[in-house]
């Protein structure tokens, strides 16, 4: 078989896979699309067993990360610490759609900066709901920040989106040239997209809410869980300025939090372990072999030599292309397939600071655009509809087109600031 035909097929297999991820026909899970192609394509021969497993090894701290945000969101959850956190909102609103929409939106932008978007889109999304439901209010306003703000503000720091370990890999920059370069951009699109969101849903939050909502004490077991909740942003943050991998810190505080508060209820983990979102981790595990294959086509090579041409002749130039062109395809393949093509060509070109920044941010906020733009975002449609909510791809299209873009030329503007 010649190459041509070997890298059509690398495609053609790669394609389909992308497309079950996003699109999920039969109601097949997105892993078992990721999986299969990948598996297919050693089958096949289409890529070296070793060259697989290598590829799946590449995310281990990927993996370490996912598997230490998603225990400890879900701690959270069933310690009732977010619902708690969602009523107090209710309550300080006093009765106003527009302070209710205040601090829902800086509530997620918290969640999000330091515990990942994933935990906003699946934890406090149905806190969200059930705090809207108590205050009388529409939800879909309120539950629309917890979409957006997911990935407007993912970039803040390094621990807010599993996409930045994956662009970055092995050269995340330290914590303080991180925030040197993207807590402007960062101000940037969290405050453009605020600013459309309150635009768009002027009206509905203008509607009054209930004045008095039914509070909870915090309970024990949610103590603890927010106090390990901001050990390990300490931690975390602690590991990005020492310049030390997030995976294994992350881990281990989310593995810590949960032991300690099961410990002291004399309770048993097991069902915090039930409900964590396994299914990701082969996903993310496939969505690796696949972006390996591909680059074997030389296509990824291609493209990033193709930017450090336009990095050449105009860093502008360059970073706009980049920060654009991901952003648009992340919502064509979903951006973690979009981000380790991006990691791939930040190593084949050894792109400048600037450019590798702005590829970044076109991954974090680009997928904003489309209901099936980032994991999170498909993470909070799963969400809203075991609420009975229900938001069409079109619907979703119509109010990111208004949010996304302007948020995404603010933060490439801020970025060459």
């Amino acid at each position: 078989m010649h190459l041509s035909q070997t890298s059509l097929i690398i495609w053609i297999v790669s394609a389909l896979a992308t497309a079950g991820v996003i699109l999920r026909p039969f109601k097949v899970p997105e892993f078992i699309w990721a999986l299969g192609g990948a598996i297919a394509l050693v089958l096949f021969g289409l890529i070296a067993p070793m060259n697989a497993l290598a590829a799946v090894a590449k995310g281990g701290d990927v993996y370490l990360f996912l598997i230490g945000m998603m225990v400890l969101a879900e701690v959270a959850r069933q310690e009732g610490l977010f619902d708690w956190v969602a009523r107090y909102a209710v309550g300080h609103a006093r009765g106003s759609g527009q302070r209710l929409f205040n601090l829902v939106f800086l509530v997620g932008t918290l969640v999000t900066v330091f515990l990942s978007n994933d935990a906003t889109a699946v934890v406090l999304t149905p806190a969200v709901y059930a705090a809207c439901k108590a205050a009388k209010a529409e939800p879909l306003p309120y539950l629309f920040i917890c979409a957006f703000i997911a990935n407007a503000a993912s970039f803040v720091l390094p621990i807010s989106n599993p996409a930045n370990l994956v662009v970055f890999g092995s050269q995340m920059p330290p914590l303080w040239d991180w925030l040197r370069q993207f807590t402007l951009p960062s101000l940037a699109a969290i405050m453009a997209t605020y600013l459309m969101l309150r635009i768009t849903q002027r009206r509905q939050i203008c509607q009054p809410l209930a004045m008095t909502v039914q509070t909870q004490p915090l309970s024990a077991g949610a103590h603890l869980c927010a106090w390990g909740i901001a050990l390990t942003a300490c931690v975390l943050l602690g590991a990005s300025a020492l310049d030390v991998p997030l995976g294994l810190p992350t881990f281990s505080a989310g593995v810590a939090t949960t032991a300690l508060i099961h410990l002291r209820q004399r309770r048993s983990p097991m069902p915090v372990m039930r409900h964590v979102a396994w299914s990701v981790l082969p996903l993310v595990a496939g969505l690796f072999v696949l972006v390996e294959a591909v680059a074997q086509t030389g296509v990824i090579e291609h493209l990033a030599h193709m930017l450090m041409t336009v990095e050449q002749r105009s860093q502008a130039a360059a970073s706009w292309t980049a920060g654009v062109g991901v952003a648009v395809a992340s919502n064509l393949m979903n951006n973690l397939p979009t981000g380790l093509i991006a990691g791939s060509m930040v190593d084949i070109a050894h792109l400048p600071r600037q450019t590798t920044a702005a590829l970044l941010i076109g991954v974090d906020l680009g997928p904003n655009l489309s209901i099936t733009g980032s994991l999170a975002t498909m993470l909070w449609l799963v969400a809203i509809r075991r609420e009975g909510e229900s938001v069409s791809a079109w619907q979703f299209l119509r109010l990111g087109l208004l949010i996304m873009p302007p948020a995404l030329a603010a933060a490439l503007l801020a970025l060459m600031v």
